[in-house]
């Protein structure tokens, strides 16, 4: 549980940094973000739900074709479920943002990435790898 919460409290400051680039991503204030990111976390762990090899396979053999269909509707759900985070030009923006070259699900996962290795290096997160989950806790020193 205490992994589900970091992970939408990073989301939800991944959120609020992408919405200052010009992806089409508006973001009202921090508590939408917490509630947005707690939104496509949930979604995410559905998807981690499945087995790993099953992830891969699809993610090949449909040359990312299914993980961007996966984004772009987590996104467009994220948006018409919570109120004060929208996608500036419908689901355009979540296409957009779909798409590596102009990747807002790729420059949140860098963000992400990004926070998370700052936690690590501070020793407030840890993360260990159990039969392909990857788990992450809080751990305060």
């Amino acid at each position: 549980m205490i992994g589900f919460l970091v992970s939408v409290v990073v989301i939800a400051i991944s959120l609020l940094i992408i919405s200052k680039l010009p992806t089409g991503v508006e973001v009202d204030n921090p508590w939408i973000a917490l509630i947005a990111g707690a939104i496509i976390g949930a979604f995410n762990g559905i998807w981690s739900l499945f087995p790993g090899w099953f992830r891969a396979t699809n993610a090949i053999l449909s040359l990312g074709l299914i993980p961007l269909i996966g984004r772009i509707i987590v996104f467009g759900l994220a948006a018409c479920l919570v109120e004060g985070f929208r996608l500036r030009w419908g689901i355009g923006s979540a296409i957009l943002g779909a798409i590596p070259s102009v990747s807002f699900a790729n420059a949140l996962s860098i963000v992400n990435s990004i926070l998370f290795f700052i936690l690590r290096q501070l020793g407030l997160v840890a993360v260990s790898v159990k039969q392909e989950t990857i788990v992450v806790y809080l751990s305060l020193p």
